[in-house]
């Protein structure tokens, strides 16, 4: 009986099909970062001077603390607490694209003192392949200089970044697998500093992101939208118990 001779034809179609579906998240990727930037070209970051109050808020950080992705600098998480905690002035120092690294020059620009410091940093060194230890000293470094400006420190890195729909599985997971030890590193930096850590970081199935992603992310499927800030500011207030150290509306 004679064999019939594969069809090498048939070689190719799982081979095109692979790079089809490589070419659109290629593609896709492209478009968000472009999207991403213009995000970060149109965002400016909420601040408020009261001269008369008696309490300030130093925020530092990366493209999270300039409020990236919400429509207004209003719907931040600076601006929502500035609406929910009307006597407090805001000075905001954040900048798009800082790591923690970045934070320390942050802080060395801002005059205290103030009644707390709210870092919102980490994403960058998820995305831009921070080393463990490297960022364990960035991390310190940031936390000890913000306590000599104010008594109160809250740490708040941004949530499970590999769920953002800007990304692809296997690269979603690896993301997800670095933002956990970020996490993990802020949390102990934060513990052995006396600064308060918010844990945003939930598992994909936990995480009111990855239920409704369309309304909690902006339109480059990265930075969170006006509703997802205010997630945010809704875990800051319950975990960091801003009720006790800041005056309430």
């Amino acid at each position: 009986m004679t064999r019939r001779k594969p069809n090498p034809s048939w070689i190719w179609i799982p081979l095109a099909a692979a790079g089809a579906v490589a070419g659109f998240a290629l593609a896709t990727t492209a478009w968000r970062f472009a999207e991403a930037r213009e995000l970060a070209r149109a965002s400016e970051p909420y601040q408020r001077d009261l001269p008369d109050t008696g309490a300030r808020v130093l925020v530092v950080g990366d493209s999270t603390g300039v409020g990236t992705g919400a429509t207004t600098s209003g719907e931040s998480v600076a601006g929502r607490l500035a609406a929910s905690y009307p006597n407090v002035a805001i000075d905001n120092r954040s900048r798009d694209g800082a790591r923690f690294a970045d934070v320390r020059a942050e802080l060395d620009a801002a005059t205290g003192p103030y009644a707390m410091v709210l870092v919102q940093a980490g994403g960058n060194d998820v995305l831009r392949l921070t080393g463990d230890d490297r960022l364990a000293l960035d991390v310190d470094a940031a936390l000890a200089r913000a306590r000599r400006l104010a008594p109160t420190v809250v740490v708040m890195p941004p949530g499970n970044v590999g769920i953002a729909p800007f990304f692809w599985p296997p690269i979603s997971w690896w993301m997800s697998a670095r933002a956990r030890t970020m996490h993990a590193i802020v949390r102990d930096a934060a513990l052995r500093r006396g600064s308060t850590y918010v844990g945003l970081y939930q598992k994909r199935e936990d995480d009111p992101f990855a239920r409704d992603p369309k309304r909690m992310y902006a339109a480059d499927g990265l930075h969170p939208s006006g509703d997802g800030y205010a997630q945010w500011t809704g875990e800051l207030v319950r975990q960091a118990g801003l009720d006790r150290v800041l005056v309430p509306r």
